[in-house]
């Protein structure tokens, strides 16, 4: 499943919220030496069990991540509405 989000890093916690039928995810982590995108996998892979990477967006705030698991888990394990 492929999932479109916007990042917003050196926000002081690690948290992913879906508003207005975006999906947001506030990072620790500086945009610096890839860092941010670090933090991103790690704890997507942490928070939904699956593999994650990073499709598109690698040095921009919009991304979009390829995540193996179905719409409707992913869904269910963040609490939102794709």
């Amino acid at each position: 499943m492929r999932l479109e989000i916007t990042v917003f890093p050196k926000s002081g916690r690690f948290e992913v919220v879906s508003k207005e039928g975006r999906v947001k995810v506030f990072l620790k982590s500086a945009p610096e030496n890839n860092k941010a995108n670090i933090e991103l996998i790690k704890e997507m892979k942490k928070l939904l069990k699956a593999d994650v990477r990073i499709v598109s967006g690698l040095t921009s705030k919009r991304k979009v991540l390829e995540i193996q698991m179905s719409k409707e888990e992913l869904e269910r394990l963040l609490s939102i509405d794709l």
